[in-house]
């Protein structure tokens, strides 16, 4: 693309270089743009005047330089056409397009081994999502939406929506750039939800100080999750199953009660959540972020807090729609 935009415009030089040219030996604008074409074209027509010693001279360095341009102009468009680079184009410009339209999307920022892995998990719960990657080569090909640049650039968040966007993942191999991307993306839209990758223990509490609301290690999650399959592999499996495994028929799933919700004020007893959708709640996380595990049937469910529940898809659905209703 770069190279077509360079020899367009250095056509579009030459045209303009000997129009100017021929007009200033005095040929009308009409005249002059004719015999320009007409040179560096190597159409050969005649020219519309008698050509004075002057006007010889202008018309051999117009052709040198004009010939010699065009037949570069026209070796890139060919190349562009032939390689399909065109098709390119137009498919970037619908993907600016499709994430112009994205409302409420995550940005994935980093497309190593955590980001693929986000972003298949992401892709299984349904929802929209731009990667950012600074390799071209990495990204290209996937069916998603993806931007190239560098994402501790604010010009790049700002295309890939950030101003939009509910949440924003900075998985990159680097702790300094997961750094100064939560920073930059807490200043750009202060409601974001923000999650980082630390590499270093040390370098887990300047990203939260950053702006990020979690901190994930992978090391970290590695090493506790390798113990607890060693201490409770049931347990641990079963967890897995429920959490990742998308055709499993049981499923763990969060779901929020609104301001005004008909179970707000209500215990869970007399709600019958279980009775009225076979839901399972297995608990409540409250606005100040603490939990109530197993919580008994007196639990007063108040609005803004969020249920934790098992049961099938259905049931789930079921469950979301009546604290809705």
């Amino acid at each position: 693309m770069r190279h077509l935009r360079v020899a367009l415009l250095a056509l579009a030089v030459v045209v303009l270089g000997g129009s100017l040219g021929y007009w200033a030996l005095g040929a009308s604008p009409l005249d002059s743009v004719y015999d320009t074409v007409a040179v560096i074209t190597t159409v050969g027509f005649r020219e519309t005047t008698t050509l004075t010693s002057t006007e010889k001279v202008f018309a051999i360095c117009l052709i040198l330089a004009g010939v010699g341009t065009a037949l570069y102009s026209l070796g890139v468009v060919i190349e562009v056409l032939l390689e399909g680079q065109l098709a390119a184009i137009f498919g970037r410009r619908r993907m600016e397009r499709r994430i112009a339209g994205m409302n409420g999307h995550v940005i994935v920022c980093g497309w190593g081994r955590v980001g693929r892995v986000v972003a298949d998990q992401l892709t299984a719960r349904g929802m929209d999502f731009v990667v950012v990657d600074v390799d071209a080569e990495r990204v290209s090909g996937l069916s998603f939406p993806w931007i190239v640049g560098d994402a501790t650039d604010d010009a790049v968040l700002r295309e890939a929506g950030i101003a939009r966007a509910r949440s924003l993942v900075a998985v990159m191999s680097n702790d300094a750039a997961n750094l100064y991307v939560t920073l930059s993306g807490r200043s750009l839209n202060p409601a974001l939800f923000i999650i980082g990758r630390a590499r270093v223990v040390d370098s887990e509490e300047k990203i939260l100080r950053a702006g990020a609301d979690r901190v994930i290690n992978p090391q970290a999650i590695g090493g506790a999750r390798i113990a607890a399959l060693l201490s409770q592999p049931h347990v641990s499996e079963f967890l897995d199953v429920v959490t990742h495994d998308a055709g499993l028929e049981f499923r763990l799933e969060e779901v929020r009660l609104p301001q005004g919700s008909p179970l707000a004020g209500t215990t869970l007893g007399d709600s019958h959540i279980r009775a009225r959708t076979g839901a399972l709640v297995l608990a409540l996380r409250r606005p100040d972020g603490s939990f109530a595990t197993n919580p008994p049937p007196e639990t007063v469910i108040t609005a803004d807090q969020v249920l934790i529940a098992i049961g099938t898809q259905v049931q789930l659905d079921q469950l979301t729609e009546l604290v809705r209703a």
